[in-house]
């Protein structure tokens, strides 16, 4: 009998060990790309406790663990809009995050924001889609030597209108209509975006630090938002996702 029980705990470790040892070392990627650490206490939204561990100096320090199961219900949460030919919008405005976002959205052929988001982008999305539709023919008529028959001043002046015009839209010229989600890195920067998305019911899912409000955001992934290797680790954990449902589909 107890040899019977010795084997059974025995092959229960076997099965066990490999999920256990996976867990443990997506949580170690994710404290060596430095996600555990937040802002400081004063700093600190009250909805953003329950994600807490403890503290180290001044600074909040994230339960990983609880990172992790939330990054795991966010990939979820995206690959099951992606398979029903949902469009996730990604979203990063500050700086840290302008490269990390527009590389991860353009590898899972997904619409992006990586700069200052423009007012209406998504509750007045007819009248920007106008914009986007002004660029798209300034740039098939450059391309098909359609500029030849402006003066060199003319061209010079449509050449500025498309640069200006790609600066503000050139990363939603895929986005036919409003998506179906927003993957932001910190809801608290890109304030503006998240307030629309809440207006018209679009889930969010962000990457958020002690300073966000947790409360407006469906899925939340509690975490550093704040340096080049944290959302950088978010961002390719998004785009590998979305890129083995492509795979799988």
């Amino acid at each position: 009998m107890v040899a019977r029980t010795i084997c059974i705990c025995t092959a229960i470790l076997i099965v066990c060990r490999p999920i256990w040892l996976q867990k443990y070392h997506a949580v170690q990627e994710l404290y060596d790309a430095g996600l555990h650490v937040g802002f400081s206490r004063t700093r600190r939204h009250p909805s953003a406790e329950k994600y807490l561990y403890s503290q180290k100096g001044k600074n909040d320090i994230f339960d990983l663990e609880k990172t992790h199961a939330s990054l795991d219900d966010a990939l979820a949460a995206i690959t099951s809009i992606y398979k029903t030919g949902g469009k996730i919008l990604f979203v990063g405005g500050k700086n840290e995050a302008r490269d990390s976002v527009r590389s991860a959205a353009i590898s899972c052929a997904m619409p992006y924001v990586a700069g200052r988001w423009i007012g209406g982008t998504l509750t007045n999305y007819r009248e920007i889609r106008k914009r986007v539709d002004r660029l798209e023919k300034l740039v098939a008529d450059k391309e098909s030597g359609g500029f030849e028959k402006y003066t060199k001043k003319e061209r010079v002046i449509l050449d500025r209108e498309i640069a200006n015009l790609t600066e503000m839209f050139g990363g939603i010229t895929t986005m036919k209509d409003r998506p179906q989600a927003l993957f932001v890195i910190d809801p608290r920067h890109d304030d503006a975006a998240v307030r629309e998305a809440n207006d018209l019911k679009i889930p969010v899912i962000a990457l958020a630090n002690t300073d966000c409000d947790f409360a407006r955001i469906q899925f939340p992934i509690p975490g550093n938002d704040a340096t080049k290797k944290s959302i950088s680790a978010v961002t390719t954990a998004v785009a590998r996702a979305l890129n083995g449902a492509t795979k799988a589909a």
